[in-house]
């Protein structure tokens, strides 16, 4: 049974001089393939460092809307040289958050930046791993506009039921992570058991959000098998299944 961590950041501070033991402890978990995603130019450049570095490890590319700034042709050529590597499959983590950010100038540059990397995505023929935080409006109705042609997951998801048919519409996938498992999970499970498991990745966004039994400790990608083990729980059926059908959904959406 082989499991794909579809959304990590062993490129994160947290892991430093340890992302070896990281991605063996996930291998020993039957997590055989993991993707960094970045979220600013340096850690971007660190996931693209360890996909070459390590066999089954692959990295996408980007900006975060927490780190948004204005994008120029230097930016783009250097997010576009990056995907020219093997092993990077994605412009991510990409989006919209507006939970931190309360200022409508500093959202529109969000919006802006979010357009920008679309639009790149579009011209390089990638999908994109998509970040939304208390900005579901703006966030589906920017792909709706300006999202056509372009394939994706909305990564940890966290919006309603009439939200998940619309991206299901569109084709896209949903990621769900460690809230999944929480006791305070809401609407998430009602979510997964009535989604297509064809259109669910599972995710850790390692080192944030460990799921349950590891609440509190450092979440790593060899933890993703929790998440999985929910999903089959909530789905009522085997591990395997989800094992399956899931790494499945992450080679036909990255091209692994």
């Amino acid at each position: 049974m082989e499991l794909v961590d579809t959304h990590t950041h062993l490129n994160d501070a947290k892991f430093s001089g340890h992302e070896q033991e990281a991605i063996e402890r996930a291998r020993k978990n039957g997590v055989t393939r993991i993707i960094n995603m970045g979220d600013t130019l340096e850690s971007s450049a660190k996931a693209v460092e360890l996909a070459a570095a390590y066999e089954g490890v692959y990295a996408g590319v980007g900006i975060h809307p927490e780190e948004a700034f204005p994008l120029t042709s230097r930016e783009d050529e250097r997010l576009a040289a990056w995907t020219q590597q093997p092993r990077v499959v994605a412009i991510g983590e990409i989006g919209l958050d507006y939970y931190w950010e309360k200022d409508q100038e500093k959202r529109q540059l969000q919006q802006q930046v979010f357009i920008h990397q679309l639009d790149l995505a579009r011209q390089l023929h990638l999908p994109v791993c998509v970040h939304d935080r208390d900005a579901h409006g703006d966030t589906l109705a920017i792909l709706k506009r300006e999202g056509k042609g372009i394939r994706g997951v909305m990564h940890c998801f966290s919006g309603s039921w009439e939200m998940a048919q619309e991206l299901l519409k569109m084709g896209w996938y949903i990621g769900v992570d460690g809230p999944l498992t929480f006791k305070n999970a809401a609407k998430l499970p009602e979510i997964v058991q009535k989604f297509p498991l064809e259109r669910l990745l599972v995710e850790t966004d390692a080192p944030y959000m460990a799921p349950v039994p590891m609440r509190g400790k450092q979440n790593e990608p060899a933890y993703v098998r929790f998440v999985a083990e929910k999903v089959a729980e909530i789905k009522g059926i085997s591990m395997e299944i989800v094992a399956k059908q899931t790494s499945q959904n992450a080679e036909e959406l990255y091209g692994l």
